[in-house]
């Protein structure tokens, strides 16, 4: 099945932030783009989830800005995209709410699927224990005379002490909680219960989807970036996949293939060409690189941001060195 999506894929700007929606995107960007960017939603059943985020997918201004010069996406003001939703014709909206309502219906009836197995297979492990405790007592039955006669006495003693009616309340309790009735009846509860609510994760549809800047969506333009983003965009075309490097103390982590596969090669920090750069700043670099296991990488490029015309020819102005330290 083809999940790429439609070209420019659009990027809702939120509140100063780059976000994608659609999971489409999100996987074609990293398959095809190497642009991985940071999860930071939560799924809806479990608001305290904190390990593995979910949509939406936050771009840096970089990875936004490399995506819209390549042609591949374009940046949309959700929130006068939002405004648009009042113009939509009530037929779309009856729809929309009916793939909602049935979407819940499917996720309802997988879970009440599930409760089933569960019960039958319950059911199966009452039905062995029976099975093993029959097995048992003919074992018993086939035992010398004597045997049998102290094991009859015993077991008379013992219903003495312990009322019979204990334990057949006990069983056709466990027999009533798992019969055939009770699953019938418990099914029909599930039934009269209300739709699950589904939290749709884009709104593309029923949004018109802005193909150019001459459709009515409210389109920005390129974001603005800092001067790192020339090495940025020459790290990205010689096929690294770029995330933010805080926890390394620079300014990004590049890695030579999928993150989710790979580790690390290079802590990255760039520098303005004519920039002076302090040498404990480089020593420092270098060792806590070689200390993590990657090298410390510092490049720039020769022309500003302002004085290149061309991707291409950002990405040839840019140098880049490699600083590890040796024997360690």
């Amino acid at each position: 099945m083809d999940l790429t999506p439609t070209l420019p894929i659009p990027i809702s700007y939120v509140s100063g932030r780059y976000l994608l929606f659609s999971i489409d995107a999100v996987t074609y960007l990293r398959r095809e783009h190497n642009i991985c960017g940071v999860l930071i939603g939560t799924l809806p059943q479990i608001p305290q989830q904190n390990v593995f985020l979910g949509l939406p997918l936050e771009l840096t201004p970089e990875e936004a800005r490399l995506l819209v010069d390549k042609g591949v996406a374009c940046i949309v003001d959700e929130a006068k995209a939002q405004l648009g939703m009042k113009s939509l014709l009530e037929e779309d909206c009856r729809r929309y709410l009916h793939d909602l309502e049935a979407q819940g219906l499917g996720v309802m009836r997988v879970q009440s699927d599930r409760k089933e197995q569960q019960r039958e297979q319950t059911l199966k492990k009452i039905e062995a224990k029976k099975a093993k405790a029959k097995a048992s007592k003919a074992s018993a039955a086939a035992a010398p005379a004597d045997a049998a006669t102290t094991t009859s006495t015993s077991t008379t003693a013992s219903h003495k002490d312990t009322p019979s009616a204990v334990v057949d309340l006990f069983a056709a309790d466990e027999r009533n909680t798992l019969s055939p009735n009770s699953r019938t009846s418990s099914s029909r509860t599930t039934a009269s219960q209300p739709t699950m609510g589904i939290t749709p994760a884009t709104s593309y549809p029923p949004l018109s989807h802005p193909v150019s800047s001459s459709s009515s969506a409210p389109l920005l333009p390129a974001p603005t970036v800092p001067e790192s983003y020339a090495l940025f965009a020459h790290l990205h075309s010689r096929g690294y996949f770029l995330s933010p490097g805080l926890r390394f103390g620079c300014q990004y982590v590049a890695y030579p293939g999928d993150p989710l596969r790979f580790h690390s090669h290079f802590l990255v920090v760039s520098a303005e060409w004519d920039q002076e750069i302090d040498l404990m700043d480089v020593i420092i670099g270098g060792r806590l690189g070689t200390g993590v296991k990657k090298g410390f990488l510092l490049g720039g490029s020769e022309k500003s941001i302002d004085e290149v015309e061309t991707e291409a020819e950002r990405v040839d102005s840019v140098r880049t060195f490699s600083i590890e330290w040796a024997g360690m």
